[in-house]
């Protein structure tokens, strides 16, 4: 898979006990990488990366203290990194507008000045997020090169983070200089509204809802209409590694930012989604009450991936039905049965992808 790229390779994967964070240093393991985590402490109780127990370094450390994160790229040498680290809570954000800006922008500017002075670095992936386009509630999807934007500090926070990442493009990793000056290919990866097992984030949808079922309790569901492209952890896991493939592969032109989302056909509402999943487990319950005078959030938000599917040759694997499945069925076992079913997942998922021939399935 991904050309055998990542094999041996050391890769220092920031935000590495998060949600997405803990899936991809799996995947990583899995494709014979040293993986080097740098992350504050556990996000939640419990914790995906804990309950995974993978055998990677893992160091605990903030963003924003650029003399630790030297430090730790000095001591292992990365020559690849994928930058996740964020305060990633839109309405958390509101209550701590300073920590999300101070994160989300110069924790970002700080991973790159310390891949600036770090001779082993050949890429570096930034995973921001589908909400650093500037909103209009289009019913069509942005395409990379909309404006970015943000209403509420964290999508501000990231449509920033994609300026940054521009700047340091043009000013330092600048694709015309690459094999003169530098040896640095810089990309931007945003993604969306990714569910899967082991995410415990506070007010998130699907972590709200299965905790609620664990109780035998009903969840609150305040924005029922609110439509959202839903896909699983590993569907955009997979475009970040072929990303990192092909800036691996000193490929130029796919040092630019893309978009990773699903078909259409996944666009559900909230209240669509509850309904779905309460087929794969009875104990899941709800009850709609519209809130007044609550915080402004998104109600519709799309992504054209069309570039992705064209230049990278890059799809999703699993269906809506399948993805719902599948998240459900991983809290169900945890929550029944006290067993992880990660693993099991991934290697489901990387049997669906070679069934299918996705690209970076290939030899």
């Amino acid at each position: 898979m991904f050309g055998n790229v990542y094999k041996d390779k050391v890769v220092l994967l920031t935000g590495h006990t998060g949600f997405k964070g803990s899936w991809l240093a799996l995947w990583l393991k899995e494709l014979g990488a040293k993986v080097v985590g740098y992350s504050l402490n556990l996000p939640s109780t419990p914790n995906h990366f804990e309950l995974l127990a993978l055998d990677i370094v893992s160091i605990t450390g903030d963003t924003r203290d650029r003399g630790k994160l030297a430090e730790t790229f000095n001591k292992y040498r990365p020559e690849i990194v994928f930058h996740l680290a964020a305060q990633p809570l839109v309405r958390y954000s509101y209550k701590d507008p300073v920590f999300t800006f101070e994160t989300n922008i110069m924790g970002t500017v700080n991973v790159f000045e310390t891949c600036r002075q770090t001779e082993s670095i050949r890429a570096i992936v930034n995973i921001t997020s589908d909400k650093c386009y500037e909103n209009r509630e289009w019913v069509w999807g942005y395409r990379e090169n909309d404006p970015m934007g943000g209403y509420d500090p964290y999508s501000a926070s990231k449509g920033c983070a994609e300026l940054v990442t521009n700047s340091y493009r043009n000013s330092f990793f600048n694709l015309k200089d690459h094999g003169k000056s530098h040896h640095i290919l810089l990309a931007s990866a945003r993604a969306g509204n990714v569910i899967g097992g082991g995410d415990w984030g506070e007010d998130r949808l699907i972590p709200d809802i299965v905790k609620a079922a664990s109780k035998n309790e009903s969840v609150l569901i305040r924005s029922p209409q609110a439509t959202r492209p839903w896909q699983h952890v590993l569907e955009p896991l997979s475009g970040y590694l072929l990303l990192g493939q092909k800036l691996l592969e000193g490929k130029k032109e796919f040092a630019e930012g893309w978009n990773f989302g699903p078909n259409d056909e996944r666009s559900l509402t909230v209240q669509e989604v509850l309904e779905s999943i309460k087929q794969d487990w009875h104990k899941i319950a709800y009850f709609i009450q519209q809130q007044t005078g609550q915080m402004h959030e998104t109600n519709l938000l799309r992504l054209d991936c069309s570039r992705a599917h064209i230049d990278l040759k890059w799809g999703s694997v699993w269906n809506a039905s399948r993805t719902f499945e599948k998240t459900v069925n991983w809290y169900k076992k945890y929550y029944e049965e006290n067993a992880i079913d990660s693993r099991d997942d991934l290697a489901s998922y990387l049997s669906d992808a070679r069934s299918k021939q996705s690209e970076w399935t290939k030899a």
